[in-house]
């Protein structure tokens, strides 16, 4: 979005539901005189023009003397809207047509089609909302499970911004502290102990911990690699289905059924994963399986996660053992060793087992009647945990250009401290501390380029 391409206030309108058949259609207009324009195409221009904030209006959308649809028109006014401005959103019935036609009359009656992300830039600059909470808009968008969403929510409710907002009064009670001991010195010559570096190593600490737990955001945010591989019929397809909970993937006692990888998002205990369904492991003069083998590998070394089934029934095998000894080498996933059809064994107590792998990397499941699904998601979820060092919950960074912000701002008062214990002259360290609080000023959005600006909000969608 090029921010010199339009004028702050200026009427916009959007379609902010999807265009597909559906109970409602919602377009949001914005800007001065958003009410008023609205107005011109309202059967009652009257009750709309002198509604109050925050109330619905019923009536008709009409152009050209005819109606379009009947419709409520939700009343925002300056400042006490989501925009800071002017505001009229109308529900209408959901059909794309009907849509459409609203938005288009909106069009041809002053108002401008909204850039990506618009509405929430307005929110932005007009002071409605800072930049981790408009981050955190976009991330709601787009999660995948309710963790993910849920850890997006805490950053819409604030709870970064709350954080770097204390690191922020930690850094300039410092600076304060500074201030007085260098327009009243008691030894020139000594400036070791000049100032309580107390709160400044507090400050580190914790945007450390937000540091760290930006790897863990990743993790929810993006998801990760699960390729699911094993021998010939060791029930792959049948845990790809158990774990989606839909038949995706056909599932036959015919060796060599599936030749080609499947794809598909799921969630782990919370953590959203692609799942790969694959190939099974065996020597084939198919051109076609062959290949599929192949492809089946190549996703293994790409892997977050491998999963290796083996049929409980019949036991691991030689080719079974290579592979996981193997995979130690060719690959830098952890791998879970899940002992499929469990059903089949004779006794709970007759559990398989191989020292190929680690007692806790081993899991004992039944696909077809989903016994051990629950306890194979918590492991993998476990494995994740490790990967990302952090699972913990609270103030956490959601986006990569926060996380560069905050190291920016960790070597800066780290650099303070360590000028500081060298004897350096205390300007030096005051240097530091203030660019540190630019750069946490970048994370909420007191500080931002336009470059930025335009990279965070053109990835929003239209009507945000």
């Amino acid at each position: 979005m090029e921010h010199t391409s339009y004028t702050p206030e200026e009427p916009i309108a959007a379609i902010a539901t999807a265009l597909a058949p559906s109970a409602l259609g919602i377009i949001r207009t914005s800007g001065n005189g958003a009410i008023e324009k609205v107005a011109e195409l309202f059967s009652r221009p009257s009750a709309l023009k002198e509604a109050g904030g925050n109330t619905i209006v019923y009536g008709w959308i009409v152009d050209d003397g005819k109606k379009i649809d009947e419709v409520l028109v939700s009343v925002f006014r300056a400042p006490k809207s989501s925009t800071g401005e002017d505001m009229a959103e109308i529900t209408c019935h959901g059909g794309p047509v009907v849509v459409t036609a609203i938005y288009q009359a909106l069009l041809a009656h002053g108002f401008r089609q909204a850039e990506r992300g618009e509405f929430t830039f307005r929110a932005y600059i007009n002071g409605k909302t800072d930049l981790t909470k408009a981050e955190a808009v976009k991330e709601i968008i787009d999660s995948r499970t309710d963790s993910s969403r849920g850890r997006a929510v805490e950053r819409l409710a604030g709870s970064l911004f709350a954080e770097i907002d204390s690191v922020k009064k930690l850094v300039i009670d410092t600076l304060a502290a500074i201030e007085v001991e260098i327009e009243y010195p008691e030894d020139e010559e000594t400036i070791a102990d000049a100032y309580d570096t107390t709160d400044l190593e507090e400050a580190c600490r914790r945007l450390q911990s937000l540091k760290d737990s930006w790897k863990t955001e990743k993790l929810y945010q993006d998801g990760v690699r699960v390729v699911l591989c094993g021998k010939t019929n060791a029930g792959k397809s049948s845990l790809f289905n158990a774990l989606l909970k839909e038949e995706r993937a056909i599932v036959s006692d015919i060796e060599g059924t599936t030749r080609d990888w499947l794809e598909s998002w799921v969630s782990f205990d919370g953590v959203p994963a692609r799942l790969f369904d694959t190939a099974g492991l065996r020597e084939t003069d198919d051109v076609i399986e062959a290949r599929g083998v192949e492809m089946t590998r190549e996703l293994s070394g790409d892997a977050d996660i491998i999963l290796y089934l083996v049929d409980s029934s019949t036991g691991i095998s030689a080719d079974d053992t290579a592979f996981l000894q193997s995979a130690k080498e060719k690959y830098h996933a952890p791998l879970i060793l899940v002992w499929n059809k469990i059903d089949r064994l004779e006794s709970d107590t007759a559990r398989a087992h191989t020292d190929a792998v680690p007692n806790e990397n081993q899991v004992h499941i039944c696909a077809k009647t989903g016994f051990g699904i629950d306890a194979l998601s918590q492991l993998v979820k476990q494995k994740l945990a490790l990967l990302s060092s952090n699972e913990q919950r609270g103030a956490a960074l959601g986006s990569e250009r926060q996380k560069s912000a905050v190291s920016e701002a960790l070597d800066r008062l780290t650099h303070a401290l360590d000028a500081t214990k060298a004897g350096y002259a205390l300007d030096a360290a005051v240097q530091d501390m203030e660019d540190a609080l630019d750069s946490l000023g970048e994370v909420t959005g007191e500080v931002s380029s336009e470059d930025v600006l335009d990279s965070i909000f053109s990835h929003f969608c239209v009507g945000k």
